[in-house]
């Protein structure tokens, strides 16, 4: 699930492997690079961990942000969904 904190959307990703995780990166880059609309994230082996905002609209979530949280969600397909906060 996503969580707005601090005016971004939040999530974390666990997977079984680091190919799997980067698999998912580039799955996402590419939707992310269609829409024109980039993430802030973070790898570190079979985590990926996501944060949306709009730096357009003063650094704060926008439907931008939900369209492309929407679609990444769409794109996990397994693996153990963890979360901080």
């Amino acid at each position: 699930m996503w969580k707005e904190e601090n005016n971004k959307l939040k999530r974390d990703f666990e997977f079984t492997n680091f190919i799997e995780a980067f698999g998912f990166m580039s799955k996402v880059a590419l939707v992310a690079e269609k829409m024109n609309h980039h993430p802030e994230w973070t790898n570190t082996y079979n985590k990926v961990s996501i944060a949306l905002y709009t730096h357009d609209e003063g650094d704060s979530v926008t439907s931008k942000d939900e369209k492309l949280a929407s679609e990444i969600d769409k794109l996990y397909t397994g693996g153990k969904t963890i979360f901080k906060g």
